[in-house]
C-alpha cells in the first residue's frame, strides 16, 4: 500500500494509560523527513514531556533521533543514530543487541508507530516482523523490542504485537500512514 504524504502537522490525545497530548511537525528534506515532536502526560504519580527530533530516510528508516525528557523537574537525553543497515549507536556507544533495527520507537509517542507501517507497504493479511530500538518514556532506557504488524484491511487497519509487553492492537490509520487510533493509549487530535 501506497500512502498520501503526511501532513505538516499531527497531534494526537492521549487516553487510557496516561493523559496527554502529542504534537507532532514534519518537515520535508531531500533526503526524507525530521519530524519534531512533544509529548506532555501525566501517568500514576508522574508528570513527564518528552521532546523529540527523529530524522528518516526517503525510505522511512530512522537515521538518527535525540529525545529528551522532563521527568518531575529533571531533565536527561538520549541520542541514537543508525547506519541504515541495522547497526545503532547510543550516545556514540554500539550497541549490537539493536542490531537488525530499523526504527526507533518510543514509548511516549503514538506518532512513531506510523515509520514501519510506511515503510513495509504491507498487502492485506500479510504480517511483518519490525523490531525497534525501543526508548522508555520516563528514564529514556533504549531496549530492542520485537514487534509484529498484520494488515488487517485496506481502512488501513493493522494489528499491532508486541510480545515482550504482553500487548496487542488494532491499530488504525489515516491515507497518510499516520495513526488515527491506538486503543488504550491515543487518539488522533489533528
Amino acid at each position: 500500500m501506497t500512502f498520501a504524504v503526511v501532513p505538516d502537522f499531527a497531534a494526537w490525545r492521549h487516553v487510557g494509560s496516561r493523559d496527554g497530548f502529542e504534537l507532532t511537525f514534519f518537515e520535508r528534506m531531500a533526503s526524507g523527513l525530521l519530524v519534531r515532536g512533544v509529548t506532555a502526560a501525566v501517568e500514576g504519580s508522574d508528570a513527564w514531556a518528552v521532546r523529540y527530533e527523529i530524522e528518516v530516510s526517503e525510505q522511512w528508516l530512522t537515521r538518527s533521533a535525540h529525545v529528551t525528557n522532563v521527568l518531575n523537574g529533571d531533565e536527561r537525553e538520549v541520542t541514537l543514530s543508525h547506519d541504515g543497515r541495522g547497526c545503532w549507536l547510543v550516545n556514540d556507544v554500539v550497541r549490537p543487541d539493536l542490531k537488525g533495527c530499523l526504527d526507533v520507537d518510543l514509548e511516549s509517542s503514538a506518532m512513531t508507530n506510523t515509520f514501519p507501517v510506511q515503510r513495509l507497504s504491507l498487502g492485506g493479511g500479510r504480517r511483518q516482523s519490525a523490531p525497534a530500538a525501543y526508548v522508555s518514556a520516563t528514564e529514556l532506557d533504549v531496549q530492542r523490542l520485537e514487534q509484529f504488524y498484520t494488515r488487517i484491511d485496506e481502512q488501513p487497519r493493522f494489528h499491532y504485537e508486541a510480545p515482550a509487553l504482553r500487548f496487542t492492537a488494532e491499530l488504525s490509520y489515516d491515507t497518510g500512514g499516520l495513526i488515527v487510533d491506538y486503543p488504550g493509549l491515543a487518539q488522533r487530535a489533528r
